[in-house]
C-alpha cells in the first residue's frame, strides 16, 4: 500500500511510562503534528513485561505470547488515546493507510497471525512498526527510546546492542524509507540508522 502523502510511523517505547512528562510530550507533538501525517505504534511497557513474566513462571508457548504482547501493545495504544485524546484509534493497516493526520495503531487484527511476522520475542513492537512502516509505503520509522541512542548506527549493530530486537535488521532490509531513532538527549536530534 504506497501512502497518499508523506507519512511517518513513529513507535513509542512502552518504557516511556517510566518518564510521564516525556511521554505526555512526545504524544501531545505528535498529536500537533510535529511529524506531520503519522500512525503510532505503541510499545506494550509494562503490560508487555507482565506477559514475559508469566511466561517465564507458566511455560506456555510463544506463539501465544506474541497474541498476548499484541493486547498489550493494543491496551498501551488505549493509554496513550487516554493521555491524548486528540489520537484517533485504528486497529488494521488498511484503516491506518486511509486516515489523515495522526493516529494510534492497535495492531489486534495481526492476532490471527501474519505470514510476515514470525510469533516469538524477536519480533517487538520495534520489528512491528518497521512492518507497519513497509506496508503503508512511509517514507520514515522513528522509534522512540527511552535508552540514549547512537547516531549512524546499523540496524544489526542496534539489534546487537539490544536496542532493537533481533528481528529488526531483517524487517529494515525490506524497508526503503529513513529509519531514525531517537533517544532522551533534548538537544540530538534523530540518530539515523544506516539502513
Amino acid at each position: 500500500m504506497a501512502a497518499a502523502s508523506s507519512l511517518s510511523v513513529v513507535k513509542i517505547g512502552g518504557s516511556l511510562v517510566s518518564s510521564p512528562p516525556r511521554l505526555r510530550a512526545v504524544l501531545a507533538s505528535l498529536a500537533e503534528g510535529a511529524e506531520g501525517r503519522a500512525v503510532i505504534v505503541p510499545g506494550g511497557g509494562p503490560f508487555a513485561d507482565a506477559v514475559r513474566a508469566s511466561q517465564a513462571k507458566l511455560g506456555y508457548s510463544d506463539a501465544l505470547a506474541h497474541r498476548l504482547a499484541l493486547d498489550a501493545m493494543g491496551r498501551m495504544a488505549e493509554v496513550f488515546a487516554e493521555i491524548e485524546p486528540r489520537l484517533a484509534m485504528v486497529r488494521s493497516v488498511e484503516d491506518a493507510a486511509a486516515r489523515d493526520g495522526v493516529c494510534l495503531w492497535d495492531p489486534v487484527a495481526l492476532r490471527q497471525g501474519h505470514p510476515d511476522l514470525p510469533e516469538r520475542w524477536d519480533v517487538t513492537s520495534d520489528s512491528l512498526a518497521l512492518w507497519l512502516a513497509t506496508a503503508l509505503g512511509a517514507e520514515r520509522c522513528i522509534l522512540i527510546k527511552s535508552a540514549p541512542c547512537p547516531v549512524d548506527t546499523p540496524p544489526d549493530e542496534l539489534a546487537r546492542l539490544g536496542l532493537v530486537d533481533r528481528a529488526f535488521p531483517g524487517f529494515a532490509r525490506s524497508f526503503r524509507g529513513a529509519i531514525a531513532l531517537r533517544g532522551p538527549e533534548p538537544a540530538s536530534g534523530p540518530q539515523e540508522a544506516a539502513a
